[in-house]
């Protein structure tokens, strides 16, 4: 018997170590394919539907091929969960030692040199900082890893981390006088001497985008490359192959002159100033952008003349900047270091700000306080295809999302794959643990009125599910505007995205039972919740990206021009694996029952809405809510 078939059998070693452990055909299946890359070095593309187990499906192959194997998540969250779940589970199965690593970006390590010079700092902090500071400081004293995520008493978007981490900008490197006890170092050296190593798309991406070949410094060569949620890929990677400058890094930036200036070159004023210029720039160019926060097209920079005089006199004191810095950076290694983030941030605000080949899409964002400046290549296809010969591993790439009507091209015309391919539905039993519901007489998503309409659609279907529901949107307007409506036609608690953080938002709904949460996408993927207090997931419109954002606009454009269909090609594409997402937190168990209601007509009257359906698990469909009624009252 294939060593594989043993370990996922009846009686194999995976069941001596789970609890009430079921054989799944479609897992075992997925291993021995993944197997057999691995075994001919081809490259491979696996959907796996919920519930197949796909990640044991891959890792075990991997793993028993004896290769150094590198696995790359969608999140942080997912990265923890296979290092600290995952592979503890099947290291204990194979009775085998196996060398694990795991590895995140340089902001996610305490630097403790940065530490030590801010707990030094003559400029003082706030009352509330010093104290998160000072948490730091005793948390310091205990960590073993240095990973800021074991501090469960700071979060780790407190901008106070700032101060405690390093940054590829302002990193000292070998000269730092911490470099032996270094927690990023040690982490690194970890993940060089790993068998199996768990990182995530952005660390992946970043080494990619700084360097020109393998894995340069921060990821070791390997033999095969397992990429999960590989649907989330090609977005990550083409904005680690753009340029992000934002506003707050030029601050940073200053911010650490100014304090090497009052530490160790007070005798050259003309730093203070070129510093402090900086700042009075940076704070004009976000008022010229008005107080709206928003995302725009570049066009809209070209064509306000104080924006643009803005950016050039940005440009210019952070070259007054440069030149200053480079004068004294012969002083200390903390002045150099500031002097080649100058040179490094010139060089990236010049190449967004002047695209005169027009290869590239190019867009803002504004914030509250800050802005960022962005530009992305057109198609990556090619740059990745190169990266992938560059490295001769084996690649694995798997999601439950990656075909479209059981067709691979929009995932691997993106990225340039070239691999065979192969779809395992999910083991769960649509059929009869499923109800889509799709009444009749919705408005269409023009309607100005559509949200306001499809609440009330969508009121008999909570009640029938007694809550226990996932309301999900296309758009924060109309998450907004259904809590409004909903909060006085509704017995049930209604959790409201953004009114907490979303980790205790899914604490609350679990725990409850009975409650409505309100998301956007943050909540269509990724989420998991089992058993009754999720048994029913509505969807205002089919997710098709917005027309209005000037990264897609771009885009579009630059494909209509090449003679390409961009709707068929890519915005179909993309909208129909995202409704695969929000569709697939319904059922997540061989346990759960529950009803799909989706609110968007052109389902049923666009000849594109035969593609979606083709696309989603086959169950009992329904235009009648007397069926929904129904289905609940089997339930209870």
């Amino acid at each position: 018997m294939n060593k594989i078939s043993a370990f996922f059998g009846q009686n194999g070693d995976l069941s001596t170590v789970v609890e009430g452990y079921l054989p799944r055909p479609a897992q075992v299946e997925m291993a021995i394919a993944i197997q057999n890359a691995i075994n001919t070095k081809q490259n491979f593309i696996a959907e796996a539907g919920t519930g197949t187990g796909k990640t044991f499906a891959y890792l075990v192959p991997a793993i028993l091929s004896g290769k150094k194997v590198i696995v790359s998540t969608g999140t942080k969250n997912l990265q923890d969960q296979l290092f600290n779940k995952d592979l503890p589970i099947i290291r204990k199965a194979l009775k085998r030692p196996l060398i694990t690593a795991l590895l995140k970006g340089r902001s996610n390590y305490l630097c403790t040199y940065r530490l030590k010079q801010a707990l030094a700092a003559t400029q003082g902090f706030e009352r509330a900082d010093a104290d998160a500071l000072a948490k730091i400081s005793s948390w310091a004293k205990r960590t073993k890893t240095g990973e800021i995520s074991e501090m469960s008493s700071l979060a780790e978007a407190n901008p106070i981390w700032f101060q405690a981490t390093s940054s590829i900008d302002n990193c000292l490197g070998l000269e730092c006088p911490d470099y032996a006890e270094c927690y990023l170092v040690q982490a690194r050296k970890k993940a060089q001497e790993a068998e199996v190593l768990v990182v995530n798309h952005h660390l992946l991406c970043a080494d990619w985008s700084i360097r020109d070949n393998g894995f340069g410094e921060l990821l070791p060569d390997a033999e095969v490359v397992i990429i999960d949620e590989a649907h989330q890929l090609a977005d990550t990677a083409s904005n680690f192959l753009g340029i992000n400058i934002s506003a707050k890094q030029l601050n940073d930036l200053s911010m650490d002159a100014l304090a090497e200036y009052f530490s160790d070159a007070t005798d050259i004023p003309d730093l203070r100033t070129a510093a402090e210029d900086v700042q009075f720039e940076l704070k004009n160019v976000r008022l010229a952008f008005g107080t709206e926060m928003r995302r725009g097209e570049w066009r809209d920079i070209e064509d306000n003349p104080k924006i643009m005089a803005g950016l050039d006199d940005l440009a210019k004191q952070m070259r007054r900047l440069a030149d200053q810095l480079k004068i004294a950076s012969v002083k200390t290694k903390g002045l150099d270091s500031c002097s080649k983030r100058a040179d490094e941030l010139v060089q990236q605000l010049q190449s967004v700000m002047d695209d005169k080949k027009g290869q590239w899409i190019r867009w803002y964002e504004t914030y509250k306080q800050t802005f960022t400046l962005s530009r992305t290549p057109l198609d990556i296809a090619m740059e990745f295809q190169a990266f992938m010969q560059q490295h001769k591993a084996t690649w694995i790439f798997t999601s439950a999302t990656l075909s479209v009507a059981d067709k691979f091209e929009h995932f691997s015309k993106n990225l340039g794959i070239e691999a065979t391919c192969n779809s395992w539905g999910s083991p769960f039993d649509y059929e009869n643990q499923c109800l889509f519901y799709h009444p009749k007489g919705l408005p269409q998503p023009v309607d100005p009125d559509f949200t306001a309409k499809i609440v009330e659609f969508a009121l008999p279907v909570l009640k029938a599910s007694k809550g226990r529901a996932f309301f999900l949107f296309t758009s924060h307007r109309a998450l907004k505007q259904a809590a409004e409506l909903l909060a006085d036609k509704i017995d049930y608690p209604l959790l409201i995205q953004g009114s907490h953080p979303k980790t205790l938002l899914l604490e609350k709904f679990k725990q409850q039972g009975n409650a409505i949460l309100l998301g956007t996408s943050s909540f269509w993927e990724g989420i998991d919740v089992r058993g009754e207090a999720l048994s029913c997931v509505i969807i205002d419109k089919l997710p098709f990206a917005s027309p209005g954002d000037p990264v897609l606009k771009a885009r579009l454009n630059a494909m209509e021009q090449q003679g390409r269909n961009p709707f068929f090609e890519y915005q179909l594409p993309a909208a129909v694996i995202a409704l695969k997402q929000g569709i697939g937190r319904l059922i997540r168990d061989v346990n759960d029952r529950g009803v799909l209601m989706v609110c968007d007509p052109r389902l049923l009257k666009r000849s594109y809405g035969q593609i979606f359906l083709d696309s989603v698990p086959a169950m009992k469909r329904s235009r009648d809510i007397a069926d929904v009624e129904a289905f609940f009252k089997e339930s209870d």
